[in-house]
């Protein structure tokens, strides 16, 4: 820790510290209390001496100790000081004094020993003479550091010399300037180096000059082969206490960086004429009745004068007003900042200055005024804060054209000289539309048209380019063809896909930066309100779209209620009637739905005869005609459903009270909509299912739909229910069919080969194909199976039996077979034949089922089908019995193999065909064969002689 403290003053008090036993600081402080040039601070052992010592707030100048402290001695205090960097003066003063301690002492490094009863005068003054040689210690060590510091600087020349003008010191400056080492330099009389001419004599008198206490200047030039090693020289004397000149300093430095050091202060003199002419802000001084002494040259950027005129004036008074500033407040702060005022300039434009002011001594000016145009920044500021107030206002605005109109009425004190337009993109037309337009834009241009985005104009073209138009760049691009060319000025901005807003100014002004700016700023602000407006649109639009949805949730969670109903009651009816009068009544069972009804299509007259009906029918049904055959248009909904197979929807009955009687009918009885459905399955019309409703467009999309598919669940419902009944009916209506359709698969067949083709049976296979087994007469069956090839229809030919006249084949007949067919909607078909002719097909019908469903089957199955007969008698016994549900237990595996087997004659008594054979023309093996028929024996005997069902999954 270093405690060395700075010289003193001759002003200063010179601080004692006394160190020592309390009887012997007793003895002594009287010596320096009584002398107020001492101040005086006393302590008993030296670690509280070494405590005050250190402590930088106090002041310790001497040190005076006794020659015992309380377990040490003065000089191990003299020790411990000088290790804790404390290098203040120390005085020995014993009580008991010695030679031998005043050479301790002295060795020790004591500043003076003096006993501690000698003369209190005696004491103060070696005191202060320690203190007086440790002050000019400390000047003499600095400067010595401040002459070694210059001494050291690299591109100067520095020498020492002693008084009689030999080198004894230089420095490598100069060692560099004269291209030699210091050997060479040492002991030499200074006018005796190698100088580059002759100017020995002049350094010699420069010499003697400065050892008679002159100061000596002179040139000389150097051993440099550049030429430019001319140097001047200075010669100072340095003298001793008494004056004597004892050394001589010699200074030197190349003519070239004086000349260097001018040029560059002109060109710094250059530098701040070109700040002050060039810079924006202006400087002002005056004196102190403020008449100008000095004018920046650059005063007409804000005021528009000259210098000159400035001074013509007279006073600050006249440029910036009276009271600008306080000039108590001046004096007693030296300067002023911020002070804002306004000034008009020489062309009467107002101006907001922003003034700083400063007490100055310059040229006898006495007060500096720095004025800064802040006009600008204001306008900016009272833009942005009106832009803040537009865009608050614009919160509330819940249109595009509420935004437009709020910004162009707004424009008027955001850009007060401007005119604005504000253009929207209509999507529908893609156009650019004028909506909102203020009056000076109006004026100036008259009406706005419409605009295309063909980039005729800078409008469109900031729009289609997404990028700011301004007419510096349509001049630039050569493209002035537009209604924006009448114009003094104008920035078009984009809003993004919302449109473009324009600003525009009269004919002879133009947009600065912070026009430009500040309509950037509106254009984002109106882009930003379009935006929040079109977001919540969307918003509100989804809110709409989501209420719709949950309604139509709601609703069709309703329909399916009473749907899932309707399907319970279907499962579990066991007739048709059970199932019409379920639908009917659980449809108006709903409050939606005022009456209901099924009818069926007679097959005599066309005529719709009603089966069921539930809720207010109140004699509708026999007040309207239900014959068809009429003009769609005027029918009950009801019967044109029939006619057409497709479902009718009347949504509003009132709406067509002059086409049809019965449209006056229904709405006598409240039925104000109507949605009439088919009811088919695999085309065969059961009937139409029509339903009525009290209200117009009670039959939405949802509705319909729904009831649509019901139409399809109970016509699948209904026929599976005469299925049933079909199995358990003896009475059958025998139909007997001529069919002359050349695209049926037999007919051709029979056409191409001549041949008489007669089924003898049919099983369904996996892969959703049918083997019909045919017996073939009137030709081979090798012909038969070589015409086969060319059948699409055909997959497939297999010999199954030869004789003389044909044979047996089974056919691979693609999709579902004709007895398929006549099987799903409960009819047998009993013999089917195919000639050159055409086709003989005689079904059997239960009487459960109508004929007419029957015949559109075969229609639907047949081109040119025709009822040639119709017999009714008793179903066989046979096909009532076990052995039908013999056939069920059968897979479609085993009836294959089985039909197979049967009709190639391996069950005859005598037969000629192996079971090897007959698994060759199902292409499995004899074991996988022999094993169907023990499997197919075995379900035929527990069909016969067991009273209960085979369980599933035995085979």
């Amino acid at each position: 820790m270093d405690t060395t403290r700075s010289p003193r003053t001759d002003t200063d008090r010179v601080g004692v510290l006394l160190a020592g036993s309390e009887q012997w600081r007793e003895g002594l402080r009287p010596t320096f209390a009584d002398d107020d040039a001492f101040s005086v601070r006393t302590v008993s052992t030296a670690e509280a001496a070494i405590t005050a010592a250190t402590d930088r707030h106090a002041t310790v100048d001497c040190v005076v100790s006794a020659r015992r402290l309380d377990g040490t001695t003065g000089l191990d205090l003299l020790a411990d000081l000088r290790s804790h960097g404390v290098a203040a003066p120390f005085v020995l003063a014993p009580e008991d004094g010695s030679e031998s301690l005043a050479s301790e002492a002295i060795d020790a490094g004591v500043a003076d020993y003096v006993p501690a009863d000698a003369d209190s005068e005696d004491l103060r003054r070696r005191c202060r003479a320690a203190v007086e040689r440790r002050d000019e210690e400390y000047r003499r060590t600095a400067r010595a550091d401040q002459f070694e510091s210059v001494f050291a600087t690299p591109d100067r020349f520095w020498a020492v010399l002693d008084a009689d003008g030999t080198v004894v010191r230089v420095n490598r400056g100069a060692l560099e300037l004269l291209d030699t080492d210091e050997r060479a330099v040492l002991g030499k009389r200074f006018w005796g180096l190698p100088w580059a001419d002759n100017s020995q004599r002049e350094l010699q008198q420069a010499v003697h000059r400065a050892r008679r206490g002159e100061y000596a200047d002179f040139e000389a030039r150097l051993p440099d082969e550049t030429g430019e090693g001319r140097c001047e020289f200075t010669v100072r004397p340095v003298t001793d206490d008494d004056g004597e000149v004892t050394h001589l300093v010699v200074e030197g430095r190349r003519v070239a960086e004086r000349v260097r050091l001018e040029e560059e202060l002109r060109e710094s003199e250059e530098l701040h004429r070109v700040t002050l002419n060039n810079m924006t802000d202006t400087v002002l001084v005056t004196d102190d009745d403020g008449e100008f002494t000095y004018v920046c040259p650059n005063v007409h950027f804000i005021f528009g004068h000259t210098a000159e005129e400035i001074h013509d004036l007279g006073t600050i008074d006249v440029l910036l007003g009276e009271d600008l500033f306080d000039r108590e407040r001046l004096e007693s702060e030296g300067v002023l900042t911020n002070l804002e005022c306004t000034a008009t300039d020489k062309y009467g434009r107002e101006h907001t200055l922003l003034v700083n002011v400063r007490q100055v001594s310059i040229q006898g000016g006495t007060t500096l005024y720095s004025c800064r145009d802040i006009t600008k920044r204001k306008q900016r500021e009272r833009a942005l804060t009106q832009l803040h107030e537009t865009s608050r206002s614009m919160l509330y605005a819940e249109t595009k054209p509420e935004i437009a109109d709020r910004v162009v009425t707004d424009a008027a004190s955001i850009l007060p000289s401007a005119a604005v337009a504000v253009y929207q993109f209509d999507r529908d037309e893609n156009v650019l539309s004028p909506t909102a337009v203020s009056d000076e834009f109006s004026e100036l241009v008259g009406s706005l048209p419409e605009l295309r985005l063909d980039g005729a104009s800078a409008v469109s073209r900031a729009f289609v380019e997404d990028e700011t138009r301004t007419r510096e760049r349509a001049e630039r691009d050569g493209r002035q063809r537009t209604l924006l060319s009448a114009l003094g000025d104008y920035v078009a901005v984009p809003l993004g896909d919302h449109g473009v807003f324009v600003a525009a100014t009269v004919q002879e002004e133009t947009f600065d930066e912070v026009g430009e700016e500040v309509t950037e700023l509106l254009a984002a602000t109106t882009e930003a309100a379009f935006d929040r407006v079109e977001r919540e649109n969307e918003l509100r639009e989804r809110d709409r779209t989501l209420k719709r949805q949950n309604e139509r949730l709601s609703k069709l969670n309703g329909v399916n209620e009473f749907i899932r109903e309707i399907d319970q009651a279907l499962v579990g009816a066991e007739s048709r009637e059970r199932i019409e009068t379920a639908v009917c009544e659980r449809l108006t069972a709903d409050d939606r739905f005022r009456f209901a009804w099924i009818g069926e299509t007679t097959a005599l007259d066309r005529t719709l005869r009603p089966r069921a009906w539930a809720g207010d029918e109140r004699g509708y049904l026999d007040s309207v005609p239900l014959e068809s055959g009429a003009d769609a248009g005027t029918v009950e909904p009801s019967v044109r459903t029939a006619d057409e197979r497709e479902a009718t929807h009347v949504s509003n009955v009132a709406d067509h009270l002059r086409t049809g009687r019965w449209c006056k009918e229904a709405v006598s009885r409240d039925f104000q909509s109507v949605l009439s459905i088919p009811l088919t399955y695999d085309d065969v019309l059961f009937g139409t299912l029509t339903v009525y409703a009290d209200r117009p467009d009670a039959f939405d999309d949802m509705v319909r739909s729904v009831l649509r598919e019901l139409g399809d669940t109970v016509a699948s419902a209904i026929n599976a229910v005469q299925r049933k009944e079909a199995l358990r009916s003896d009475a059958v209506v025998e139909l007997e069919y001529r069919i002359s359709d050349p695209t049926a698969v037999l007919h051709r067949l029979a056409s191409e080969t001549g041949a008489s083709l007669e089924v003898e049976g049919d099983v369904d296979r996996d892969d959703e194909t049918t083997l019909v087994f045919v017996t073939v007469e009137g030709a081979t069956l090798d012909r038969v199976v070589e015409a086969t090839a060319d059948f699409v229809g055909i997959t497939d030919a297999e010999r199954v039996r030869t004789t003389d006249d044909g044979g047996l084949l089974g056919l691979g007949v693609r999709g579902d077979f004709v007895t398929t067919v006549l099987a799903d909607h409960g009819a047998v078909r009993r013999r089917l034949r195919a000639t050159p002719e055409g086709l003989s097909l005689t079904v059997d019908v239960p009487d459960s089922i109508t004929t007419r469903s029957i015949d559109e089957v075969v229609s639907n199955t047949y081109d040119g089908a025709e009822p040639v007969a119709q017999r009714e008698r008793t179903r066989a016994l046979e096909t009532k019995g076990r052995p039908g549900r013999f056939l069920d237990d059968l897979t479609e595996r085993q009836l294959e193999v089985a039909q197979m087997a049967y009709h190639a004659g391996f069950f005859d008594s005598q037969r000629d065909v192996t079971g090897r054979d007959v698994a060759s023309m199902l292409d499995i093996s004899h074991t996988a064969f022999y094993d169907h028929v023990r499997r197919i024996q075995r379900k035929l005997f527990a069909s016969l002689f067991e009273n209960r069902p085979q369980p599933t999954g035995v085979e």
